[in-house]
């Protein structure tokens, strides 16, 4: 066992006392030589390392998570095409308004206008008009004709320039989708050379068409088309 320090001296492991005569030389001579007992120098180092790991874990929590990653839907080529030929249903529609009316002439027409809101957009219609041979409840389509006939008069004279006629005289035969050509698919309102090719492309490939609904499956042809369609077709 050492002996005990002598009376004045500092305790071994004691920094220097700051009582006495010692110089300012010796005083800092004795704190650079002054060591912290281990077991407060092995508590610092644990602080320091909890410290350390407290830090990590707050910066990876406030890190902004990755951001996910960016992916584009895809049209298939055929939505592509139907949605270019199917008309806007909402926009409107130039109809030529002909015959027994007030003020005969070209009308914009809505998506849902029959023949008697054309009727009565020219004017209503002629003293002498002969309604009972028109079919107002019909609806139209854009470059149609809607022609009033007189009474005593003969069949309409047929349009110029194309378009279909409604009114005035018996409407024609429907047309029958199994035999009918590109020209006369054409003619139907709403119907133009595309959607004409996409009809007799789906028959080659599906075979004869079994019912007139069965036109919605062709590329371009929906629900609002399919009803102007409906009257005018035919399924033998």
């Amino acid at each position: 066992m050492p002996p005990p320090p002598p009376p004045g001296a500092p305790a071994p492991g004691a920094p220097p006392s700051s009582a006495g005569p010692t110089g300012w030389p010796e005083r800092l001579a004795a704190l650079r030589r002054w060591r912290p007992p281990a077991p407060l120098a092995a508590a610092g180092a644990g602080l320091a390392a909890v410290a350390l790991v407290a830090v990590a874990v707050v910066a990876f929590a406030r890190s902004p998570a990755p951001a996910p990653p960016l992916v584009l839907p895809t049209v298939p080529p055929a939505a592509e095409a139907a949605a270019a030929e199917a008309p806007d249903p909402g926009a409107a529609r130039r109809v030529h308004v002909a015959g027994a009316v007030g003020r005969p002439g070209v009308y914009a027409a809505p998506a849902a206008a029959r023949v008697a809101d054309l009727v009565e957009a020219a004017g209503g219609p002629a003293p002498d008009a002969d309604l009972d041979r028109v079919n107002l409840a019909a609806p139209v389509g854009d470059g149609e004709r809607v022609y009033v006939p007189r009474r005593g008069e003969a069949a309409p004279p047929p349009p110029a320039g194309g378009g279909a006629a409604l009114g005035g005289g018996p409407p024609p035969p429907p047309l029958d989708l199994n035999t009918a050509d590109a020209g006369q698919l054409d003619a139907l309102p709403g119907v133009g050379p595309a959607t004409a090719a996409a009809i007799i492309e789906y028959r080659a490939q599906q075979g004869r068409f079994r019912s007139v609904e069965e036109l919605v499956e062709v590329r371009g042809i929906g629900e609002a088309k399919l009803a102007r369609l409906r009257p005018r077709v035919t399924v033998r």
